[in-house]
């Protein structure tokens, strides 16, 4: 179908002739899918919004004015609009700043880094004052997760002493650490 014949089609269409919708739709439709098909990327969509493309070109028919320009490029431009309209509508909205959640950093500033550092050195250090076997209960139980009762098997001492030594070693720790 020539330019000029689509042209005609669509000039008929705006004065309601059915018939010549008909024809214009079996001339054009598949080049307008395609055009829908690769904005919205999504077929279902694609069918609806060529639908809804032909329906405006009904409606707007009477809008058409020839041109230099091919009609392919009005029925194109439609589908085009209409298309990108549709991936507009489907995005969220825009949210008001002052509406957000507080999107704080959750990391620890400078400041509190250096006081963490500063007590790590110095658990470490109080750690180092206590018996070998007293640091490791106490490493294994409140650091590496280690139950009393594992601790125990691991130590070959029964389950009462190690909660002696993690009590005492405990208690050890504060003196240490408030001196």
């Amino acid at each position: 179908m020539t330019a000029n014949d689509i042209s005609l089609l669509i000039s008929r269409v705006a004065l309601g002739n059915r018939e010549a919708f008909t024809d214009l739709y079996s001339a054009t439709s598949s080049k307008l899918f395609a055009v829908c098909l690769r904005i919205l990327n999504n077929r279902a969509e694609a069918e609806d919004a060529l639908q809804e493309i032909y329906v405006k070109i009904w409606r707007d028919a009477s809008k058409y004015a020839p041109s230099d320009f091919s009609p392919m490029s009005w029925l194109i431009a439609i589908a085009r609009n209409h298309s990108i309209d549709k991936i507009r509508a489907s995005k969220p909205a825009a949210v008001d700043i002052d509406e957000m959640t507080d999107l704080s950093d959750e990391a620890a500033d400078p400041e509190k880094e250096a006081i963490a550092s500063s007590d790590r050195r110095g658990i470490d250090r109080c750690l180092n004052e206590l018996p070998d076997t007293r640091a490791a209960a106490i490493r294994g139980a409140y650091l590496e997760g280690y139950s009393y009762q594992e601790l125990a098997e691991q130590q070959n001492i029964p389950l009462n002493t190690i909660r002696t030594w993690l009590r005492r070693g405990l208690l050890k720790l504060k003196e240490c650490l408030e001196r």
